[in-house]
């Protein structure tokens, strides 16, 4: 199947259209990316207009995406700064689109997830510094991706992690700098990786840590057609996980083809119904594992983008705990990750 143009998709993800289930359900999307390297770009307008396409996104989490870096830096620690200063310049004019609207129907990038290399060791505590410095206040962590298959058929992270890296003394006297800052540290892993992150997070214990898109259960590959042997074996690794109270779940990216639901191929996107039918029951017993004040749902967009809308997409995680208690569901769709990333409840907020 040849790649759709940027137009071409567009067109593709609205021959499913949905209207908002629970509009008035306060959200906080605490995972998205923006970036002009991509095609097509993503910046504001296009994160304002997913984030007011009906449901009630009132605050979102930029995580880094490699946008802006500048790989010809004299100082190679540094690489990463200018992505969290571009984005702290949108999320600047988030507050002023905000002010002139309603925080109920404009959403504001309230915090920064950077990059720093951790791979520097302690020396990544300059970057750390800088991306605060960079942030203008909104920078709360970073994510240093570990995403290593040995598949040599599954694409590996961007950053080009070797196997066993949490692991390595260098890479975690750089962890070390987060912990003496406060700062926040995604993970974005492969399902087969869930008992090193389990391994990090006993040795930093005061660190928060926030595990990306259900620690990333495989579905393409040599992994392709295994689906209950994938979750069974991600079920396992997470139920160790949660035992880890420093560390978050984000229920989400199931809309990336490496999980392997070949929704993109379709000729029309998935329903909410037909999302929530695959993922839920999986997505439920994360819940109950983790607990709902340590799980929250993520947009991952525009990446999930690749097979569903915005809105399709929120309306499949209300469907997902429909039979949840309303303090679940305040967790679920905000509180939990107001928490994990510190973000100030608004005013008039429910």
């Amino acid at each position: 199947m040849a790649a759709r143009t940027p137009g071409e998709q567009a067109e593709w993800r609205g021959r499913t259209a949905e209207e908002a289930l629970d509009p008035d359900l306060p959200i906080v999307d605490p995972h998205h990316h923006l970036w002009t390297h991509v095609d097509p770009p993503y910046l504001l307008d296009e994160l304002l207009a997913d984030t007011g396409s009906g449901h009630r996104v009132t605050d979102t989490v930029f995580i880094e995406c490699g946008w802006a870096w500048d790989r010809d830096a004299a100082d190679p620690v540094m690489i990463p700064v200018p992505e969290t200063a571009r984005v702290a310049e949108l999320a600047a004019e988030s507050d002023r689109r905000a002010a002139a609207t309603s925080t109920t129907t404009s959403a504001r990038i309230a915090a920064i997830v950077g990059h720093a290399d951790l791979r520097h060791g302690a020396a990544a505590g300059r970057a750390l510094d800088a991306l605060a410095e960079a942030g203008a206040g909104r920078f709360v962590g970073i994510r240093h991706a570990t995403a290593w298959d040995a598949d040599p058929g599954i694409e590996n992270h961007r950053t080009h992690p070797d196997a066993g890296l949490m692991g390595d003394p260098t890479w975690r006297a750089g962890f070390a700098e987060l912990a003496r800052r406060g700062l926040t540290y995604d993970a974005w892993l492969y399902h087969p990786q869930i008992p090193e992150l389990t391994a990090l997070a006993r040795s930093f214990p005061d660190v928060r840590i926030i595990c990306d898109h259900l620690g990333g259960p495989l579905g393409v590959k040599s992994y392709a057609g295994r689906s209950d042997e994938v979750l069974d074996a991600t079920r396992a690794a997470l139920a160790e996980l949660a035992t880890c109270p420093n560390v978050a779940l984000k229920l989400g990216g199931i809309g990336m083809p490496i999980m392997g639901g070949g929704w993109h191929r379709r000729e029309a996107p998935p329903s909410s119904a037909e999302l929530a039918d695959a993922w839920g029951p999986f997505v439920r017993w994360c819940i109950e594992t983790f607990g709902a004040d340590r799980c929250m749902f993520e947009s991952n967009f525009p990446v999930d983008g690749a097979s569903c809308s915005y809105a399709v997409l929120w309306n499949a995680f209300k469907r997902m705990v429909a039979d949840a208690s309303p303090p679940e569901k305040a967790d679920l769709f905000a509180g939990t990750a107001r928490r994990v990333y510190g973000l100030p409840v608004p005013e008039g907020s429910a």
